[in-house]
């Protein structure tokens, strides 16, 4: 491999999540320690949720309890 060779990098450069910057390496896909951070205490502090489902739904998809047997007198 000579010196004019292109290294090919493992991760392309992509833009920050946070501020939109070029990433680097060291803190990928961040580009620095205070983007990571933020990202970090958003996680910490519950604010990236995966909707669910709403109650009424779960409800109607818990098990129904079975007749006991004092009911079929």
């Amino acid at each position: 491999m000579s010196s004019g060779d292109k290294v090919t990098p493992l991760r392309p450069k992509r833009p920050c999540p946070e501020c939109g910057k070029p990433s680097a390496r060291e803190h990928y896909p961040f580009c620095s320690a205070r983007c990571k951070d933020i990202d970090l205490n958003r996680w910490l502090k519950g604010a990236y949720v995966i909707p669910g489902r709403d109650g009424e739904e779960e409800e109607d998809d818990a098990p129904k309890p079975s007749p006991s047997p004092k009911d079929e007198d």
